[in-house]
């Protein structure tokens, strides 16, 4: 049976006398099966506090955290040597080189010496600082740092790999080549995730689930992949006339809508269905068109709704933020 890569119950963790996660429950990502989660939210929303948890460096005051079957508490040392961590700032050793550096880490996660040699010159390449794996760390641009320390975090070929603003500083194409080696990761060498940003387009590009927090709490969860997969479309329509028959004859066309008043209209479209659908369909009933948008849902929408800053429309039907 397959487990959740990462499991959280009620989790509770304070710093000093403030409740920073405040009993967080959730099931990220499948192992075994190479899935990217999205970790999304707020300055202050509990990212990094929750990131450290998985880590160990935070304890529990309530509930519990497992990664990869195993409690972060209890074993502790196998959760770490089946985790690679990329910090968002810089750790280094800056008078090491980068192939120094990586062995010293392969090491220290339980790699004898020569596998551990042989591993990083291995991942320098992987990552595109072959070249530069005998420069000094404290040489390197901000583009290769950011590199350096994906290598870091991949040396010793763990399961779950978290990664804290892994494009920080990036420029367009260094930002798609690591989002290009973070697609790899998963599709081809089967790794686990577990993408912490602040960038949605990032996140969208890479990631199969998001969770999106704030104060503390899960605000929202959410299946990129189902929602790429329904590719639904959302209509506002402005409409004159009389529009007391619209909602019952919007299912013939195959969709569904919510009224706002004042002829003012929220419709979700199927993907089989194009807007022409819904220009023909007013001018079936006798309506006359004062404002028609459209769109398709995209994350940045996600997570404005789970924000606050875009509210569902109550009622019957779909409501649509």
């Amino acid at each position: 049976m397959t487990s959740p890569v990462v499991e959280l119950d009620n989790l509770k963790v304070k710093l000093g006398r403030r409740e920073i996660l405040r009993g967080i429950s959730c099931r990220l990502g499948v192992s075994g099966q190479g899935r990217a989660v999205g970790l999304l939210g707020p300055n202050g929303a509990g990212k990094s506090t929750l990131i450290l948890t998985l880590l160990g460096f935070h304890r529990a005051v309530e509930g519990r955290a497992r990664v990869l079957g195993l409690e972060c508490g209890r074993q502790l040392r196998e959760v770490r040597s089946r985790i690679g961590y990329m910090p968002e700032t810089d750790s280094f050793i800056g008078n090491m080189t980068a192939v120094t550096f990586l062995r010293l880490l392969a090491e220290l996660s339980g790699l004898p010496k020569e596998a551990a040699l042989e591993k990083s010159h291995e991942v320098l390449f992987h990552v595109g600082l072959g070249e530069a794996r005998y420069r000094q760390l404290r040489t390197y641009s901000q583009g290769m740092k950011q590199m350096a320390k994906l290598a870091q975090a991949l040396v010793h070929g763990p399961e779950l790999v978290i990664l804290d603003e892994p494009t920080n500083g990036l420029d367009p194409a260094a930002r798609q080549r690591m989002l290009k080696l973070v697609r790899e990761m998963k599709e081809e060498q089967g790794m686990n995730v577990l993408l912490c940003s602040h960038l949605l387009r990032d996140v969208e590009q890479v990631c199969d689930e998001v969770v999106i927090m704030k104060d503390g709490l899960v605000a929202h969860e959410c299946n990129l992949e189902e929602e790429r997969r329904s590719n639904k479309c959302f209509v506002e329509l402005e409409v004159t006339g009389n529009d007391s028959n619209l909602r019952t004859a919007l299912p013939g066309i195959g969709a569904d809508g919510v009224s706002e008043g004042s002829g003012r209209w929220r419709i979700v479209l199927p993907p089989n269905v194009e807007v022409q659908a819904v220009w023909d369909l007013m001018a079936q009933e006798n309506l006359l068109v004062r404002k028609l948008s459209h769109r398709r849902d995209t994350l940045e929408e996600i997570f404005l709704k789970a924000m606050g800053h875009i509210t569902h429309t109550p009622g019957e039907g779909v409501g649509v933020g």
